[in-house]
């Protein structure tokens, strides 16, 4: 959680000098009036404890009028550059507008000062890392002012986490939900900006205001460093006039494989105490951060912990004096840094329609002057003072967020403004005998780490029964009927894990995406589309053109036909690999696969064996699917609940066919035991080589039927759809 430098920063002050530290601040308007009180503390003598600190210089171009009652007038200067000329003060305290943050850090470290660097770190990931190399070369330390991280009660929740207390974690959980006035929006040139005089500002309530709830979650998981964090989605609202975004909800995946999901709003009808839910499988613990406050739930019974914290100075004290470790140095940051980056990278945030919004004055109605008290009772806030903007159940859909783990848009909250289609971007509808069978749809609304790629969902009987899913909770990157493959020269694009040799599956940076570039043909019959498969980077791997073919085979059948032909994009070979080529036994899923919709009582064969265990891994010419449909609950990503169809207790039949010489020499895929799906292998214990200007091609055809078939019917079928010389099974 707290993550300390390797070795004791270098000192000016040997042990034996325990005369208080020189501080000076820079900022003293604003939030640099908190940091002259903690400095007034530690700069008094108190039972047992000494001075600490001196204050010898504030540098500021507008210094409050109350700063002379702590310092001469010839100590407060216009500029930092001033400071520095007459002062080596051991430490400096910068409390400046953020996209100062560097430049000042730099010149501390310049005149041999250390630095207690205000939230947020930097504006960017590329100035945090210019700001990790200049402290290194300095030698000096740095300290972030996320004082949460001082929390002894953030120490107790994050050793009920590691100590397997809570069980199973199954997410990190936060809610924020603040209030600011059009007076805090006006308090400054860069309040509520993205960018101010072309330079990145990123003033919204995630990466400023609520910034301690994103820093503490991922503490609370243990993830700090740049390199913790593998996924960020962001989902970004402002109700207010003003650029940066107000009212967001974030989803983060930690190399951990830990989900952790925001809600945070400065758009509340009143501000209450944010938090931090850990869920556990046996208990679940809530930490207030603002009052170092815990609240273990075990079932019905609740157990509140009241703790204390420390001062992020006094740490920074004892570090230069003693080599105590910091419990929140620079590099310690780098996990919220990526947060912030990826804020600041995404689309300007979307404004929320007027009907979801009220405009509510000090003092009116549903407006307290003092804000009402959680439980905790928050720390106290100034009341409003001019008028403020509430967004409409705002509380809720932050409750929401942090409890399901997911976004505000996923979530369907009313001030979104999802696409009509659903999630996804539709391509194409295949219709037989006038009835919707399936729809394609180009994957964009998935998660990165869910390897986004076209694919069809749902898929259905003649009689509506839904025979595919997506985003199952057991495999969220599980996309209907479609084509991904785990290891494209190092590039996962199948989603989730990627299985390394002698390691297993590991969260790992490396997903790539399958990017619709345009339809080519497309009729009643089949759609033709060109296909990139994009590296991690964003680099062309392949290009691919994909035809869709759909038709009826009788009363209660239709047959569906994807062929996909794969070129590499670059003049150099492209290597398909599986978690089988790569050493899993019996892994080598990849390319092909048919996610199968929630079902029982599954029956599978193929013309020569019976059962899961015998199929899977074998040639075949075809493979049939037998089962009876059950409720999912919802779904699934390719649109609202309507979408899922009918079916719960219907039969259906699943007949996959190789359609071409080269499918038919790849291994099916057949799973059922642990969760229902079936697939051809294109690398099942050998990687696939795609040498430049040698195209190869892969073509299933699958029978959709109606009810259970009889064996001899399900033979025609296979026979029928199947490659007429396929090679005698293995």
């Amino acid at each position: 959680m707290h993550v300390a430098t390797t070795e004791p920063i270098p000192t000016p002050h040997p042990l034996s000098d325990r005369s208080p530290l020189t501080v000076a601040l820079l900022g003293a308007g604003g939030h640099g009036r908190s940091h002259l009180r903690v400095i007034a503390d530690l700069s008094t003598a108190r039972e047992g404890r000494p001075a600490l600190v001196e204050l010898v210089a504030v540098a500021d171009p507008a210094p409050p009028a109350t700063i002379t009652e702590t310092l001469s007038a010839d100590r407060v200067y216009a500029s930092a550059a001033d400071l520095f000329a007459a002062h080596s003060p051991d430490i400096t305290i910068i409390c400046t507008p953020i996209n100062t943050h560097l430049e000042l850090a730099e010149l501390a470290f310049a005149h041999g000062s250390h630095v207690f660097l205000e939230k947020p770190t930097t504006p960017s990931l590329a100035t945090f890392e210019r700001l990790l190399a200049a402290a290194e070369r300095s030698g000096l330390a740095c300290q972030v002012g996320f004082q949460s991280l001082g929390s002894h009660a953030l120490t107790r929740v994050r050793e009920l986490v590691t100590s397997g207390e809570l069980g199973t974690v199954r997410g990190i959980g936060a809610v924020g939900t603040w209030t600011r006035d059009e007076v805090y929006w006006a308090r400054a040139r860069w309040a509520g900006r993205r960018t101010l005089d072309g330079v990145p500002v990123v003033d919204g309530v995630v990466t400023n205001p609520l910034a301690h709830a994103v820093a503490t979650a991922l503490a609370v998981d243990g993830s700090t460093l740049a390199g913790d964090v593998t996924e960020v989605t962001t989902d970004l609202y402002r109700g207010n006039r003003i650029e940066a975004d107000d009212t967001s909800s974030v989803r983060i995946r930690t190399r951990t494989g830990t989900v952790i999901a925001l809600g945070l709003t400065l758009c509340a009808p009143v501000q209450t105490a944010p938090r931090i839910v850990v869920h556990g499988s046996a208990a679940s613990a809530t930490l207030f951060y603002t009052t170092d406050t815990v609240q273990i739930r075990r079932g019905a019974e609740v157990t509140t912990e009241q703790h204390g914290r420390t001062g992020l100075l006094a740490n920074l004290v004892d570090h230069i004096r003693d080599g105590a470790a910091l419990l929140c140095p620079v590099q310690g940051t780098g996990a919220f840094m990526r947060v912030l980056d990826a804020v600041r990278a995404a689309p300007d945030p979307a404004e929320i329609s007027p009907e979801h919004l009220t405009t509510v004055l000090p003092g009116a109605a549903g407006h307290p002057a003092e804000p009402a008290a959680p439980a905790p009772p928050a720390t106290t806030v100034a009341p409003p003072v001019s008028p403020h903007i509430v967004v409409a159940d705002v509380e809720h859909w932050c409750e929401q967020v942090a409890e399901h783990l997911e976004t505000f848009t996923t979530l369907g909250a009313p001030w979104t403004v999802p696409s009509p289609e659903g999630p996804h971007r539709k391509l194409a509808t295949a219709r037989v005998a006038g009835v919707e069978v399936a729809r394609l749809v180009d994957g964009s609304g998935s998660r990165p780490s869910d390897s986004p790629r076209p694919h069809l969902h749902p898929v259905r009987t003649l009689a509506g029964v839904t025979v595919t899913d997506a985003r199952p909770a057991d495999h969220t990157w599980h996309a209907g009927a479609g084509i991904g493959v785990q290891d494209v020269d190092g590039n996962n694009l199948w989603g989730g894990r990627t299985y390394v040799r002698d390691h297993g599956y590991l969260w790992r940076d490396d997903h790539g995406s399958i990017r619709h570039d345009r339809t080519l043909t497309q009729d009643a019959e089949h759609v033709t589309d060109a296909l990139t498969w994009l590296a991690h980077d964003g680099s062309a791997l392949l290009t691919e053109r994909r035809t869709t073919r759909w038709w009826q085979l009788d009363e209660a059948a239709w047959a569906l036909e994807t062929s996909s032909t794969l070129t590499a994009a670059a003049e150099r070979d492209v290597v398909l690999g599986s978690p089988g080529s790569n050493g899993r036994p019996g892994g080598g899923y990849g390319g092909f696969f048919w996610r199968v919709a929630p079902c029982s009582q599954i029956d599978v064969w193929s013309p020569d064996r019976v059962g899961e265990d015998a199929v899977h891994g074998s040639l075949a010419p075809w493979v049939a699917w037998q089962a009876t449909a059950t409720p999912s609950g919802d779904g699934g990503d390719g649109g609202d609940a309507g979408d899922a169809g009918v079916g719960g207790g219907a039969p259906f039949t699943l007949v996959f066919a190789a359609g071409d010489a080269p499918t038919a020499a790849d291994p099916w895929v057949v799973r059922a035991a642990s969760y229902p799906g079936v697939g051809s292998a294109i690398a099942w214990e050998r990687q696939t080589v795609l040498a430049p200007g040698a195209p190869q091609t892969r073509t299933v055809r699958v029978a959709v039927a109606d009810g259970r078939l009889s064996r001899p019917r399900v033979e025609h079928l296979g026979a029928a759809l199947a490659w007429n010389e396929v090679p005698r099974l293995r």
